[in-house]
């Protein structure tokens, strides 16, 4: 399924009428040609038509981007610009905008090639924010054309994780189990957000599945998911049900989605769901995420939206676990400390039971949900993925809703660490700079639940541009600060 927007980016320069229209032409031409060279032509569209002056110049701008398909727009400055025209652009184009200038180019043409761009962007962001229109400006917006190209590809994420949003639903299959009102969804900010939200109860989806029994499509499942798991299949037994499962699933995206374009699940896992259904949906709801499909699970809502935009800003496989529990001492002292730049209180382990994609773990093995399986039988607690999450770079992250409908997100960048958890479930050794602090001063502090998401990779300057755009206050936004930067909660006393 393809469930990510492809992002094209419409290039429309703009010129102030008392400087040279050239200026403009050219730069915006130079532009183009050092994206294309540098990055290929698939996400760009240079409008060739005018080059915007006036109003009437642009709604023929806007016409003409539409008309090919572009689905972002750069507002480029060749020179100073017309501020009333050129954040008008960024008004009436349905779709993220963003806004870079020119730079100068030489000495020896400071007279009649001076394009005093520089100062055109500070005139353009006055106007966008008279006119509360939201754009991207990068952090220093003014550049040649291969900087200026760099910009245009970084905002490229950016805009993905926007226009997914605008097209997204999130399907739910509730409510959530009892203890859970951590995962707590007001769903005004989804709708503000343009986020659709179709909640089921897990009757619904429960009567589903019972329709699924006997699709003839399971066998060709189960023979995916053997090849998947190979060694790692240790309840075979259970296959067939997961099959039948999974395809439930995917026909309810298909059969519930709408006129919505992408899709994220919002799952039941819990506590009457393996007694009913007989397994757990861990594996399933990590090969949907593996295919694109973000799952979250115990019904957490803002968890799968944030398992989106992380998807959308990658184009990778996410992950949702707990921010679950400490390091042993014995264990940084044998395998961490001298060999990693982190303090005990940098590191933690992130769990959930077994919902992260197998091309996500070290090793993997499908077997029963120990913490389940404590006070169930354990033939309805299989289904579940265990395995090491693989070492490598990660960003820790969450939007969420407060009860009172607010927005507000963290963002912590860090590692899992090539350390043996010795434990069970999907789980890493992850090590996060300041993480104590972070911990204390933005989790607890900011009453976030348990549940973070997991991009695979450093993102952090994507989500955060992503955050700002979709509207989430800066002083809302939180960040594992380095050490020296006091947070406002921070007893100043205690440092």
């Amino acid at each position: 399924m393809n469930n990510l927007p492809q992002v094209k980016i419409g290039i429309v320069a703009v010129s102030r009428d008392c400087f040279p229209e050239e200026l403009s032409v050219n730069r915006r031409k130079a532009l183009a040609d050092a994206y294309r060279t540098k990055y290929g032509d698939a996400d760009i569209y240079e409008c060739p038509i005018c080059i915007v002056e006036s109003e009437i110049h642009m709604v023929q701008a806007l016409e003409d981007v539409k008309k090919a398909g572009c689905n972002a727009l750069c507002v480029y400055l060749g020179n100073f610009g017309p501020e009333i025209s050129e954040t008008l652009l960024a008004k009436h184009f349905d779709g993220p905008s963003m806004f870079v200038a020119a730079s100068e180019e030489s000495q020896n043409d400071l007279i009649g090639g001076r394009g005093d761009a520089y100062c055109g962007m500070l005139n353009a962001s006055y106007n966008l924010k008279l006119r509360n229109i939201r754009a991207y400006i990068p952090e220093y917006p003014v550049g040649t054309a291969e900087e200026c190209a760099d910009m245009i590809h970084e905002f490229v994420p950016v805009a993905r994780a926007v226009i997914g949003l605008k097209s997204l639903k999130i399907i739910s299959f509730g409510p959530r189990p009892l203890n859970f009102l951590a995962c707590n969804a007001p769903i005004k900010q989804l709708y503000n957000l343009g986020v659709e939200i179709e909640e089921n109860s897990e009757l619904d989806l429960f009567e589903a599945f019972n329709r699924h029994s006997k699709d003839e499509r399971i066998p060709a499942k189960v023979k995916e998911m053997e090849e998947e798991l190979g060694e790692g299949n240790q309840k075979p037994e259970i296959l067939e049900k997961l099959a039948q499962y999974e395809l439930t699933l995917l026909d309810w995206v298909e059969e519930h989605k709408g006129y919505r374009k992408y899709v994220a699940i919002a799952g039941k896992c819990w506590p009457a769901f393996q007694t009913q259904f007989g397994f757990v949906p861990c594996y399933v709801n990590s090969r949907l995420t593996g295919m694109g499909i973000p799952v979250s699970c115990e019904v957490d809502i803002y968890g799968c939206l944030s398992e989106f935009i992380g998807a959308a800003v990658s184009e990778d496989v996410v992950t949702l676990l707990d921010i679950n529990n400490t390091v042993p001492e014995d264990m940084y002292e044998e395998s961490i400390k001298g060999k990693f730049a982190y303090t005990h209180k940098d590191t933690f382990m992130g769990f959930h039971c077994g919902n992260t994609c197998s091309r996500k773990l070290a090793f993997c093995s499908m077997k029963n949900q120990m913490i389940m399986a404590r006070s169930l039988p354990e033939e309805v607690t299989n289904g579940t993925l265990e395995g090491d999450i693989a070492p490598g770079d990660i960003t820790f992250y969450r939007l969420q809703s407060t009860a009172d409908c607010k927005l507000r997100g963290y963002i912590a960048q860090g590692e899992v660490l090539p350390v043996a958890t010795r434990s069970f479930g999907s789980i890493g050794v992850f090590a996060i700079p300041e993480m104590g602090r972070f911990y204390r001063h933005v989790l607890i502090e900011g009453n976030y639940p348990h549940h973070g998401a997991v991009a695979f990779g450093h993102y952090g300057k994507a989500l955060y541009e992503v955050f700002k755009y979709i509207g989430v206050e800066l002083e809302e936004i939180g960040f594992n600060q380095p050490k020296g930067m006091r947070y406002k909660s921070e007893n100043p006393f205690a440092l």
